[in-house]
């Protein structure tokens, strides 16, 4: 099946270059105190999709098990490096719109600056949604295109897109800016129920961050943020849905029942010397030093 293309981070230096030593301390924190604000206080199994290198992941510290999936295996081995190879977090290298998982295993996701990649972001979040458990949480943050920049920037004359339509604009290749209301309206078609909304990153310009400490702003970011109940004004926004439905256990017995083949959607791998076996369609999966590598199946 044809996919949507990637936004692939390999061999990038994102983690250092763009939040270590590009001035996002206070953006990190404001996400912090959202994050904080719509987590469960714990729950079994959580799916965190487009985690890199692990920013968020020890945020999510109340769960019993994290996987944390990104498309670039690099991002991942720098996740390790930070976090670890332990029985508390699963590596997985794979695309967002192929998801090797089965069906309904997740009590909780998020999914924190990365929708802002994908060109068909409904075909993402379906994906997403096939693996929740009914009544799981799912935490979704995305770049806003009704930010107060780009409205002046539009009633000025200086940008040709409109804010205010509901249609995503790709304002650098391969990423998007999001209307809140098509979010909205995504969720909805999918079953979802939102239960808070909150603005993030209200003071994200380049002055403040010179003259105000970062975790001054924050605080006063966190301030405004359950001001996303009433508008969404802020380059980032903050959403949390339910799936609806009753909710039901089912937490696999061992790392290998989460999966599936994400060609066939075989749920029965077998686990085999450095690769998994799909016996449906004889597809194997890499695994090689603690990721679980679904990109491409083997030759």
């Amino acid at each position: 099946m044809t996919t949507p293309p990637v936004c692939n981070y390999e061999g990038s230096d994102y983690q250092t270059s763009f939040w270590e030593q590009g001035g996002r301390e206070y953006e990190d924190r404001a996400e912090a105190i959202a994050l904080r604000r719509m987590l469960p206080k714990s729950g079994k199994l959580m799916l965190e999709l487009g985690a890199g290198a692990g920013r968020n992941t020890p945020r999510y510290v109340g769960f019993e098990k994290i996987v944390v999936l990104d498309y670039s295996a690099t991002q991942l081995a720098q996740a390790q490096q930070k976090l670890g190879r332990t029985e508390k977090f699963i590596y997985v290298a794979a695309d967002i719109y192929r998801l090797p998982f089965r069906d309904r295993q997740f009590d909780a996701a998020t999914m924190i600056r990365a929708l802002h990649h994908m060109s068909d972001a409904p075909r993402a979040l379906s994906q997403i949604q096939n693996v929740l458990q009914p009544g799981a949480i799912f935490i979704l943050e995305f770049a806003n295109k009704l930010n107060f920049k780009s409205i002046l920037r539009y009633w000025f004359g200086r940008q040709d897109w409109n804010p205010f339509s509901l249609e995503p604009v790709e304002f650098v290749k391969l990423n998007f800016d999001f209307h809140p209301r098509s979010i909205r309206n995504w969720l909805g078609e999918l079953d979802f129920s939102i239960e808070r909304t909150l603005t993030v990153s209200h003071f994200r310009l380049g002055v403040l961050k010179r003259l105000i400490p970062a975790s001054l702003l924050a605080a006063l970011d966190g301030l405004f943020q359950p001001t996303g109940a009433l508008w969404q004004f802020t380059p980032s926004v903050f959403m949390k849905a339910r799936r609806n439905g009753t909710s039901a256990d089912r937490t696999p017995v061992s790392v290998i029942d989460l999966f599936k083949c994400p060609d066939c959607g075989c749920g029965n791998l077998e686990e085999k010397n450095e690769h998994l076996l799909c016996p449906n369609c004889h597809a194997r999966w890499a695994v090689a030093d603690g990721i679980y590598d679904f990109r491409e199946k083997m030759k």
